[in-house]
């Protein structure tokens, strides 16, 4: 093992898996490192309130030959195990515990769930800066926001907590805490994983997210949620479609920049494309995903939820009957869009985010369009591929001059999680991966 490998918990995933199947590595060991990092890095992050140290020591024993035997991992707070029931980060447990389809994918892949991911309460928020565990922090900057609804998986990967972490994606919950902490993040096209014992099974919008901290690791997790092997397709010569407005307009200049060195370093080519409903999908993907949460959330949930998060469901409880068939309309013509886009481009790229991430205690971005709510622009950016149900990615690209992680995004077709995985290895060859391999302070 190398200088830069002393600790297990610095090999990739993919390597914790091989080093355990041919020996050289004890997993049970490995678990134990897991343990100890978390307990030493948490006190800033928090992004791991719970160890399940029995539990996971019982998955290890039990553990089936598969591609993650032996490998420790943390799951949202969104999934339901058969010791802990589903919170979604609030004070009660929202589904009882259970063997969740997420759960069982784990299982019968060899993974243990070593510790229960933070996240943002309810999903309902991508900054992660209210939460029944606490807030929780960035390791690039414990007074940044990590990203949410799954900062907790993104912080804990990019920390070297774990080498994976499965999280979820309703509205770029998966790829904006990616983004913000510089880490790889996998949105899977919707309906492709089970979704009994998931907080979000009754939103047409959400699907599973897998958060590694580069391409190949990535895949290692999908294959596994996914319950089978992902064609390996090269990432050179793809056509990739360019969205200007507002994805590209309105965002950080350094962001921009960042992202469109890039483009060009990965050699592709590039055509400007148009989303004709592109400015009414932010309020398209408010207006669904809050009309199917607030009324499967408990009311008691709600009352005891931060003011924020109540008047979000309050305000939600006002809207017309009418702004869901609007809402549809808009849908509807994207995903007609997107089909007619992916006969010219084989992916669509725009940034993950439009600006780094912003502090905890004040959660707004500035853009050239002014100072905005971080979860406005965040959603604007990701929620056109939770409406049409397409896989998406980040991809780390660059360090903004902040020094904080700056993510590219890249949405395929349907079903196409192997497209997207190939090109992102293919980016981050291209980089020199610079950017993926970069280490934040707090895992140095």
């Amino acid at each position: 093992m190398s200088a830069a490998e002393d600790h297990p918990q610095d090999l990739s995933l993919r390597e914790q898996a091989a080093r355990i199947a041919s020996g050289e590595l004890d997993p049970n060991e490995l678990l134990a490192a897991t343990l100890e990092r978390i307990d030493e890095r948490e006190d800033e992050l928090n992004s791991t309130p719970l160890t399940f140290v029995p539990e996971a020591e019982a998955m290890l024993a039990a553990a089936p030959p598969g591609p993650l035997k032996g490998v420790p991992l943390t799951v949202k707070d969104m999934f339901s195990m058969p010791w802990h029931g589903a919170r979604s980060a609030t004070a009660d447990a929202l589904l009882p515990p259970g063997e969740s389809g997420m759960f069982r994918r784990l299982r019968d892949g060899g993974a243990v769930v070593a510790g229960l991911a933070n996240q943002h309460a309810l999903g309902w928020g991508t900054t992660g800066h209210i939460s029944a565990y606490g807030a929780h922090g960035n390791p690039w900057d414990p007074r940044r926001s990590p990203g949410g609804s799954s900062g907790g998986s993104a912080a804990a990967v990019s920390a070297r907590l774990v080498a994976g972490s499965v999280g979820s994606d309703s509205g770029g919950s998966a790829r904006i805490p990616a983004a913000y902490c510089g880490v790889v993040g996998l949105k899977l096209t919707y309906g492709g994983v089970p979704r009994d014992g998931y907080t979000g099974a009754l939103t047409s919008l959400s699907a599973w997210g897998a958060l590694a901290r580069d391409a190949a690791d990535t895949r290692l997790l999908t294959e596994v949620l996914l319950g089978r092997r992902l064609e390996r397709p090269g990432g050179a010569g793809l056509r990739v479609g360019i969205v200007r407005a507002p994805y590209w307009d309105d965002c950080d200049p350094a962001v921009v920049a960042s992202c469109e060195q890039a483009l060009a370093a990965a050699g592709w080519v590039t055509q400007d494309i148009e989303l004709s409903a592109g400015e009414l999908l932010p309020a398209a993907g408010i207006v669904r995903t809050m009309c199917e949460l607030v009324p499967a959330t408990p009311a008691h949930v709600l009352a005891a939820a931060d003011p924020l998060v109540r008047a979000y469901a309050l305000y939600a409880r006002l809207w017309p009957a009418m702004l869901v068939a609007r809402a549809d309309r808009v849908r509807a013509q994207l995903r007609v869009d997107l089909v007619r886009a992916f006969e010219r481009v084989d992916v669509i790229a725009w940034p993950t985010v439009p600006a780094p991430a912003p502090p905890l205690d004040s959660p707004a971005v500035e853009l050239p369009s002014g100072t905005v709510p971080a979860d406005a622009a965040n959603v604007r950016q990701a929620t056109a591929a939770n409406l049409a149900g397409v896989p998406g990615i980040s991809v780390p690209v660059a360090p903004h001059p902040s020094g904080l992680p700056v993510g590219l995004q890249l949405l395929a077709p349907w079903g196409a999680e192997a497209l997207l995985l190939g090109a992102a290895e293919h980016l981050e060859d291209a980089t020199g991966r610079a950017f993926v391999d970069a280490r934040p302070p707090l895992a140095r």
